[in-house]
């Protein structure tokens, strides 16, 4: 009989704080007598296996466990994916005090009492507690209510446990309190490890002989579904149940696994996200006409014991919905499914299940049905008219009223129709029906529209009336307003480059976001708002723009702050493994962090050792090969023509000097550079914009300043070809028609996105 892990977590916490010799031998008893599943429940952080998006190193939640800065969590997943085994390396590693309930088993009076304890450890030990709740959604609203204020002042931490959905499972004043990280079922590599762990941890079999066929591996495996409790029970009943022989070896072939576990588990519940998100599958499958996804979809429900009439009922209302007019027949063909299923019972009923199924994914669709929720809208939100008089019943008082006067009798017409209208006054010209062009309905729609272009010229002559014109971290207010505020100070120009690069890279909450040029913070503090449960580094080019960063992130919480390192691009790779080795990176963004290195190709290439498998790269760039010519800008009137022939070669000169890192590559170059650093999908576009800049005096002046060694001016490169008095010359003409006045400025950026 296996023991609660409930139970599990009170024993560590009464362990640490001390057992006489009966108890502990009891304890010993108990943990010898666990499951295995129970036994090899990993203790600390180093041991869990799997959850990589949440757990991977620089990410949120390791952080937090391992700095002992936990926030209240919930941990929400399918079994055997390691929620309460998380709770446990908690307890192990954390040095507050630990207090584990079951909702199944426990009420507001065993809240009460934990919540006494937590008081009384932060009165007398100033020590803090962590309440884990397994089942969390097991707790009714007066039970999650009581746990409220205690969270919401700090009392106790809420760690709870969770396989039903928390945003509809979780009352949402306690949900908006707690940090929700999701876990996925294993991977089948996963899975194979746990197996093996199992054989070679002194808590497992490590003290039998047990040879584990490769076949047999693969079917638990397989047949585990992602989960490792089922897979340990399954190993463990194989293990217990299989002699040993002559040589002590105990041989766990593919007859022996099969046998333990024979039937796939699937995650499924009639009434919870495994019933809504499969059933959501099917019918997006059947509106998207693929007949094999369905039938998929299909077979899942039956296998898992989903109600035959259940899924009838949604593809009756599926067969108006979503084909409607463009196949008539749908829906009698459902009915008659449904009838004939009735009859014939299971399992042959599975077939016409699966006849109808077919029917309609294969069938052409329409939701022009949706043409009367469009009109019950119209009725709910606009002001109700009279009936038109002409379409008032006339058998009362035509008489008194004139009601039913001028109604045009359309069996009086050819083709038994004529113009009229039949909508109220104010509704006159509005469309509800869009016939779509699919099968049956094609027809159709090419009949209405011509009809309706008939009504809406005798409605503009005035014959029928007048024509009328016809949208989870909890939220921490102060960080959302800090950084919305640092994030925003930036330039409309700037900001529009901002969004660009992270609509690219369409960031996960849980994932560790690396900028690259990070001087200013402009990327920096927008990843932040973007991964709340992952985590940001920045680089800065200088110590300076270093020591500013962190001033301004010291305002945020500590788990919040980015990693700030200060460096070269091209020493990176050294400077993160220094920080935190083996920290690798979901995504790298960057602004202007390409341009000037001599060495472009080293920079990507320890980009890509320091991504994760299938992160992603994504740079936006100017591109100084494709800067606004200033000759183009003026006319340089006085200016003979053969200076102004030297000076359109001297500036072309800049933009052509193959020395120079920041023009010596183009767009080609780069993407070219990714592809060789061995990036497999690598897109590059190319934008040019236009803009009106006012050129002052200053700016000009500093153009033709000398310059110096090492600071080039764009006077020093005109001299290449230009006498001191023809530089002179120019300078005077472009300060006559530039000065303090609009030109129109053109400049050049280059997007990246590479995995």
């Amino acid at each position: 009989m296996g023991i609660c892990p409930a139970f599990i977590l009170a024993a560590k916490v009464m362990q640490s704080e001390g057992m006489d010799l009966f108890e502990a031998g009891l304890q010993a008893r108990l943990e010898k007598d666990q499951p295995l599943a129970a036994r090899l429940r990993p203790r600390r952080l180093e041991e869990f296996i799997g959850q990589e998006h949440i757990l991977g190193q620089g990410r949120l939640l390791r952080r937090a466990i391992q700095a002992d800065q936990l926030s209240s969590l919930v941990f929400y997943g399918p079994p055997g994916t390691g929620k309460t085994t998380l709770a446990v390396v908690i307890a192990n590693t954390t040095s507050s005090h630990f207090i584990s309930l079951n909702a199944v088993l426990a009420g507001v009076a065993d809240i009460r009492r934990a919540i006494e304890e937590a008081q009384e450890r932060r009165k007398l030990h100033q020590q803090r507690t962590i309440l884990f709740v397994d089942e969390v959604h097991r707790f009714n609203k007066a039970q999650q209510d009581a746990l409220l204020p205690w969270v919401e002042n700090g009392i106790v931490t809420l760690i709870g446990a969770t396989t039903e959905n928390p945003y509809f499972s979780v009352n949402r004043p306690l949900l908006s309190r707690s940090r929700v990280f999701q876990l996925k079922a294993l991977d089948e590599e996963g899975l194979r490890r746990i197996a093996l762990q199992a054989l070679s941890d002194p808590r497992g079999y490590t003290h039998l002989k047990v040879q584990l066929d490769p076949a047999a591996l693969d079917h638990l495996v397989n047949v585990s579904n992602g989960d490792a409790r089922t897979l340990l029970n399954a190993l463990e009943l194989a293990v217990e149940t299989t002699p040993p022989d002559a040589q002590g070896r105990i041989a766990v072939n593919l007859e022996v696994a099969e046998e333990s576990i024979q039937r796939r588990a699937l995650l499924y519940d009639k009434e919870g996200d495994y019933h809504f998100d499969t059933i959501s599958a099917f019918i997006k499958s059947l509106r998207g006409s693929d007949p094999d996804a369905a039938m998929y979809w299909l077979a899942r429900m039956v296998y898992a014991g989903e109600d035959p009439h259940f899924l009838f009922r949604r593809m009756l209302i599926f067969a108006s919905e979503d084909v409607g007019l463009a196949d008539p027949q749908a829906l009698p063909v459902v009915v008659a499914a449904a009838e004939a299923f009735d009859r014939v019972g299971l399992p042959e009923g599975r077939f016409p299940l699966a006849q109808a199924a077919l029917y309609l994914a294969t069938a052409p669709k329409s939701n022009s049905v949706f043409a009367f929720f469009d009109a019950l809208a119209a009725v709910e939100k606009e002001q109700e008219e009279e009936v038109p008089s002409h379409l008032k019943d006339a058998s009362r008082d035509s008489e008194g009223f004139g009601h039913g006067a001028n109604y045009l009798y359309p069996h009086a017409y050819r083709d038994h129709w004529v113009a009229q209208q039949y909508l109220p006054a104010s509704l006159q010209g509005r469309l509800f029906y869009q016939p779509s062009d699919q099968g049956y309905e094609a027809q159709l729609g090419t009949q209405v529209q011509r009809r309706r272009e008939v009504q809406l010229a005798a409605m503009v002559e005035g014959r029928i009336g007048s024509q009328e014109v016809l949208t989870f971290s909890p939220p921490d207010k102060e960080r959302e307003r800090w950084l919305q505020r640092v994030a925003g100070e930036a330039s409309g120009q700037l900001a529009a480059v901002r969004q660009q690069l992270f609509a690219s890279l369409a960031l996960q909450r849980h994932q560790v976001v690396l900028d690259l040029q990070a001087r200013s913070g402009l990327l920096t503090w927008e990843a932040l708002r973007q991964v709340p449960e992952g985590g940001v580094w920045a680089l800065c080019p200088d110590k300076a723009s270093a020591v500013v960063l962190q001033e301004t992130a010291n305002h945020l919480a500590e788990l919040d702050r980015p990693v700030v390192l200060h460096g070269p691009l091209s020493h990176l790779a050294a400077l993160v493994e220094e920080r935190s080795p083996g920290q690798r990176f979901d995504a790298v963004v960057g602004h202007h962090a390409l341009g000037s290195l001599t060495d472009k190709a080293e920079a990507v290439r320890q980009l890509r050792h320091l991504l994760q498998p299938g992160g992603c790269v994504c740079l936006a760039e100017s591109l100084p090969r494709r800067a606004q010519r200033l000759y183009a800008l003026a006319g340089l009137a006085g200016v003979e023509e053969g200076v102004r022939e030297r000076l359109v070669r001297a500036e072309e000169a800049i933009y052509t000097d193959q020395g120079n890192a920041l023009v010596n590559w183009d767009a080609a170059d780069v993407e070219a550079l990714f592809r060789a650093a061995g990036f497999t999908q690598v897109h590059v576009r190319v934008e040019t914009q236009q803009a009106n800049r006012r050129l002052t005096v200053p700016q000009l002046a500093q153009w033709f300043n000398p310059g110096g060694e090492t600071h080039h001016t764009y006077a020093h490169y005109l001299g290449r070809l230009l006498s001191e008095e023809e530089v002179h010359l120019v300078r005077r003409a472009f300060e006559r028609e530039l000065a303090n006045r609009r030109v129109a400025w053109s400049s050049t950026q280059l997007f990246l996105v590479a995995r």
